[in-house]
Parts: structure tokens; sequence; C-alpha cells
């Protein structure tokens, strides 16, 4: 028999586990299946509300004691390149931008090795194999494109962002580079012509993941001008970093059900023609 599926999406929550950002702490994700013909919709929609893509899911976090996770943006129209960052570009002069379609290869694989191996050997990701690897890059149901960056040094690939494109911005769902160029700052320069693709695009936004306050790895966000974070359920231009308290508190978080209820969804029902 055909079944059909609901038209308002589902939403679940993952059991607790040590928390990657924070020490002492448990995360918790509050998630939805992405499939079918709205997937595009669905996905701009709540990528607008605070969530992120992993293949075929949306989530976003739900912590029960915690909310430092803080979905963050550029305004591309408000960001204005720091000395450092204008350093950045001409240290980066001779990388070439190709965007390609969402199909893994071994030289991605090898840097992504590399990668996780200098950077994040203790991660979450650390033992992601080919195959894990190319379901991150490939499974996708929305626009999404693989911008690979190579030196025209000869020291070919050296830098990939997995990109989706959305109805108000370019989202960065992961990117990885070269550990051996230390000086480039690759991390800050992919951001950096993330921007300038948003605006070469006349899209308004870069969605850069999740901000959050008292982590030294996600630290770099903060530094750039322009940038927005998803607070009591609405876009909040950043203040000072500093203000911003990462302390947990047992009754911080909303219950499951009222987080749902507050969840604005877009119409999901297919179109009559």
């Amino acid at each position: 028999m055909r079944h059909t599926l609901p038209i308002a999406p589902q939403f679940y929550v993952t059991a607790p586990q040590p928390c990657p950002y924070l020490e002492g702490r448990t995360e918790r994700k509050l998630f939805t299946a992405l499939q079918g013909e709205s997937a595009a919709t669905l996905n701009d929609s709540l990528s607008a509300q605070g969530f992120r893509r992993s293949q075929n899911v949306l989530y976003r976090p739900s912590c029960a004691d915690c909310a430092s996770c803080l979905s963050a943006r550029i305004s591309v129209a408000d960001f204005t390149p720091s000395k450092s960052q204008r350093r950045t570009l001409k240290r980066n002069a001779n990388v070439t931008r190709r965007a390609t379609s969402p199909w893994a290869t071994e030289d991605q694989y090898d840097l992504f090795r590399r990668y996780l191996d200098s950077r994040h050997a203790d991660g979450g990701m650390a033992d992601m194999d080919v195959f894990e690897f190319a379901a991150m890059i490939e499974e996708t149901p929305i626009r999404s494109r693989v911008i690979e960056y190579t030196d025209n040094t000869e020291k070919g690939l050296i830098g990939v962002c997995l990109t989706d494109v959305l109805g108000d911005g370019v989202s960065m769902v992961y990117s990885f580079y070269t550990p051996d160029l230390p000086q480039n700052s690759l991390g800050n320069y992919i951001i950096l012509d993330h921007i300038e693709i948003a605006r070469t695009a006349g899209l308004p936004y870069v969605y850069l993941g999740y901000w959050v306050p008292g982590s030294q790895k996600m630290g770099y966000k903060a530094k750039f001008s322009g940038l927005e974070v998803y607070i009591g359920g609405r876009w909040q231009k950043m203040k000072d970093p500093s203000e911003f308290n990462p302390d947990s508190h047992p009754l911080i978080t909303d219950p499951i059900a009222e987080q749902v209820a507050n969840i604005a969804l877009p119409d999901l029902a297919p179109k009559r023609s």
C-alpha cells in the first residue's frame, strides 16, 4: 500500500550526550526529517529560526539546562572586513574557487582526514570513513554546492566547504582545509569568500552554524562584523561577546512541547495545478 507522509513535520529529541563545546555539560538536539517536495521550503523556514542541516535532518540545540549555543549569521550589508581580515584576503590572493555539485572525491576525503587528524582528532567525526564522508557530502534534498579552494602555486586542493543555497543566503554546512598553511587563516578566508559569494548573488546572509560563548574553538565567529545571533525567537545584532553568559540553569530552556509549538512552519501543502 502507498502511504503518504504527514504535511506537518514531526519533531524528535535526541538522548543527552557529552557537549563537544563546553566541558562538563551535556547536549540534546531537537530535530526533524528533511524530505519530500517541500524540503527546500522547510529548510529555508527553519534555518531562519536557528536550525541547521545535517544530511536529511534539520536540528537545533535543545539542552535541558543550557542555552549557550546560538545560531549565528553574517549580515552581508553590515559586514566590513577588519585589518586582519584584509590581510587574510591578500595572503590568499593565489587561491582559486570552484563550485561543483555535491559529489565526494578522494582528494576531498584525503584533505578531510588530514584536517581532522590535525584539528579534531578526538571529535565526534574522527572515526568517519570514506562512505560516511560521501554521505555527508552527497545526501542533500536541497540545492547544495561543494566549494573547492585550490592553491595556484601547485599545492593543489587546500580547502572545501559544503554549502547550502537558501532563499535568503548561503549556509556553510561544513568546511575543512589543509593544516599545512596556518599563516593563511584558511578557515577565516573561506568565510570571507562566502560573504563575497552571497554579495555577488544578491543574498543578504551567510549562515555560520552556532556560536558558543565560553568555547574557545568557536571564538573566531565573533570577530566578523555584521554578526547576528538568534536569541528568544529573533535575530539580534551581536554586541560585546563578553556580555553573553554561558552559565547553565535548570529552568533556562522551555519544555519541548512549548518549543515545537513556537516554531513557525511554512505552508507545505502540495500546490494544485
